[in-house]
């Protein structure tokens, strides 16, 4: 089976006021923590969708193994995002796994997990203790549902709102963090130290 996963840092971030992409995060950026995952995750191509400050994103960030694609500023929200990357996805790929760029807190394991739970099904999702969150699964028979989203929420709606099943990986953890303000920047960053006995 081939899988692909999607890492998707195109956005604005215009509740940050900076590009979230280049923060900085254990030595490296934030969108090199996530990629880091993406790499040591059970996945046979990495696409990343980037998007902004595209020349800035080539130069600080570690984007070898990947296949880039950059996605011009646009009112889809993240499904522009996906269905750009979709396009860069091999054609023999079985599924993809979403990942978001700023959320450097997934552990591979859990992508695993959820490929093996979900590689027959055309949805699945990772259950956190506080709710539904990423990575998420579909498989190729949902791609064509994908290009036709819009909107920033859009990729959820295929997530149970018809009545279809969703296959979940339990995680007995919270969602991890996701930065969209400076706040949750900092409170990552302290959260990193402090697992990190510093």
């Amino acid at each position: 089976m081939t899988v692909a996963g999607l890492v998707l840092a195109a956005g604005s971030s215009t509740r940050l006021g900076r590009p979230k992409q280049l923060l900085a995060y254990r030595n490296a950026t934030l969108l090199d923590a996530t990629l880091a995952v993406a790499r040591q995750a059970p996945l046979d191509q990495v696409v990343v969708a980037i998007g902004g400050p595209v020349d800035e994103i080539r130069w600080a960030v570690d984007l070898s193994g990947t296949d880039v694609v950059e996605v011009a500023p646009s009112t889809g929200g993240c499904s522009s995002s996906i269905v750009a990357a979709l396009a860069a996805v091999a054609p023999r790929s079985e599924g993809i796994v979403l990942l978001l760029g700023d959320q450097p807190g997934v552990r591979p394991e859990t992508v695993g997990a959820l490929i093996e739970a979900a590689r027959d099904a055309p949805l699945g999702a990772v259950r956190y203790q506080d709710g539904r969150g990423h990575p998420l699964w579909f498989g190729r028979e949902v791609f064509d549902e994908i290009r036709g989203l819009h909107g920033d929420k859009a990729v959820w709606k295929l997530l149970g709102d018809d009545g279809r099943p969703v296959v979940e990986v339990e995680e007995a953890t919270p969602a991890p963090l996701d930065v969209d303000t400076w706040e949750d920047y900092e409170t990552l960053v302290a959260l990193d130290r402090a697992n990190l006995g510093g």
